[in-house]
């Protein structure tokens, strides 16, 4: 099956270290991926895969339509794809569903990203209340889940690149903050999160007609 994402792929970008502007010279190249399965494939009992793993090391991807429905819930793994700075691949219909990405975006987005960053800081405290040891990669990564949940409240799109936080960021991560100082930060922005949640331009419930139609143009496409 994964000949579905080397001849089917609509749109391929960079996510994770190097797209947040975080990397060093070894970090990994996390690539994530949109693939269209041929229509036909769907008219089987054995349904096509709605996501897949490969061909190259730290490379996912979704069917699309598994990634419109993430997409809808402000799943932020998911949303980034779509504002990710580094894109390798992008066919007529991965710049279709780049035009519509406005459309999965609504008020959703403050639960989903609280919810995240909530579940990083609740692993990190487990550990260290287990071992005694902090984890600061994730540390790091509910910090920028939070600044990045309150900008797409606030302003429609969605943070990937968080370059200008690099330095205070990897000082997390190389554990050269205090703990008490990287919750004292947490908090802060928790609090961003509510203010940008009731400011918010954002719709309640993101546009699915739109979505539908697109999906539509895709299996249409998909028939030919």
């Amino acid at each position: 099956m994964i000949e579905l994402v080397e001849r089917h792929t609509i749109l391929g970008v960079v996510v994770g270290s190097r797209a947040y502007g975080l990397s060093g010279p070894s970090s990994d190249h996390d690539r994530r991926g949109v693939f269209a399965a041929p229509t036909r494939l769907f008219w089987s009992l054995d349904k096509p895969p709605t996501h897949l793993d490969g061909p190259l090391p730290e490379q996912f991807s979704w069917e699309i339509e598994r990634f419109c429905t993430l997409a809808l819930q402000a799943n932020p793994t998911v949303l980034e794809v779509l504002w990710s700075p580094i894109v390798e691949q992008v066919t007529p219909l991965g710049s279709r569903l780049l035009s519509a990405r406005d459309a999965f975006l609504s008020r959703k987005a403050a639960s989903t990203y609280g919810e995240y960053a909530r579940d990083q800081l609740n692993r990190v405290d487990a550990r260290r209340a287990r071992t005694g040891e902090t984890n600061w990669k994730q540390a790091m990564h509910m910090i920028r889940l939070l600044t990045a949940g309150a900008h797409v409240l606030r302003t429609g799109s969605v943070l990937v690149d968080v370059t200008p936080l690099r330095t205070r960021l990897l000082d997390i991560r190389n554990g050269s903050i205090p703990w008490q100082s990287v919750t004292a930060w947490a908090a802060s922005l928790r609090e961003e999160l509510s203010s940008a949640l009731a400011a918010s331009p954002l719709p309640e419930s993101p546009d699915r007609d739109t979505i539908d139609q697109l999906l539509h143009a895709v299996r249409e496409e998909g028939l030919k």
